[in-house]
């Protein structure tokens, strides 16, 4: 299961470097066309408006499983043994909670309405059902690397 964690983390990766580039360029086109040219381009605004909430929610997810993510430990880590064990599974169990319910369940609760209401954006004509499905994707993410903490906190002791 590890090698196929660390294959995810590594695309996961990979696309937020990609996505970030993405957004560098078209901010600075969406700038160089309304300053230079005057002549502002009608999609770089939407498009970098959409890989800014993909880069958030997915970068949420790498956050998580690379422990980058803001987190009190303050408590957690003046525990020990038992104590400190069965909290780390708690915390554990909380995140697989929220990610279960908010993020996959209301994430396709989401893209489901909204692929069948056929709601488009204005600018590229994107069907949102597709920009809103990273919220499912991020649950997925997230839901995989807490399963995989639970396993390495249950069979070795830390985290």
């Amino acid at each position: 299961m590890n090698t196929l964690i660390n294959n995810i983390t590594k695309v996961l990766e990979k696309l937020l470097i990609v996505m970030m580039f993405a957004i560098v360029v078209t901010v600075t086109w969406q700038v160089f066309s309304r300053f230079i040219l005057s002549d502002p381009s009608s999609f770089t605004e939407e498009l970098s408006r959409y890989l800014l909430i993909w880069i958030g929610i997915l970068g949420a997810a790498y956050a998580y499983k690379t422990k980058a993510h803001l987190g009190l430990d303050l408590f957690v880590s003046k525990m020990e043994g038992v104590n400190k064990k069965t909290a780390l599974i708690i915390i554990e169990l909380v995140v697989m909670f929220f990610a279960v319910t908010v993020l996959i369940y209301g994430g396709f609760s989401l893209v489901s309405i909204t692929l069948e209401l056929k709601q488009t954006s204005a600018a590229l004509g994107l069907q949102m059902g597709y920009v809103y499905s990273v919220l499912p994707l991020s649950g997925l993410l997230i839901t995989l690397f807490t399963v995989n903490n639970l396993r390495q906190i249950v069979n070795s002791g830390e985290h």
